[in-house]
């Protein structure tokens, strides 16, 4: 994670992003590219190009991560915290 972390501000900063991103700006990226990510079914849910799905899906995980780092968060345990409280707010499913 420490790897993608620094490539991720690496890239940023060679662009000049990292003075500019802003909490509400890294927000509103998340949802537009996360919109781009669902742009490629909207029309047909059967024919997914998934080279296409995974170029949207790495912008949403930039934007996310980099909100992480803007705030300062660990990313780690922002989602660890999360599934705990998905497991205390969800009844387990038993199979079978």
């Amino acid at each position: 994670m420490d790897e993608l972390m620094t490539a991720i501000e690496e890239m940023r900063k060679s662009r000049g992003w990292d003075k500019s991103d802003n909490l509400p700006i890294l927000i509103k990226s998340v949802a537009v590219e996360a919109g781009e990510l669902l742009e490629l079914i909207q029309w047909d849910e059967e024919k997914i190009d998934r080279q296409a799905v995974k170029g949207e899906l790495a912008d949403v995980l930039m934007y996310a991560l980099t909100i992480c780092t803007v705030e300062g968060w660990d990313p780690l345990e922002v989602v660890k915290t999360k599934i705990e409280d998905v497991y205390r707010r969800y009844p387990e499913v038993k199979n079978g």
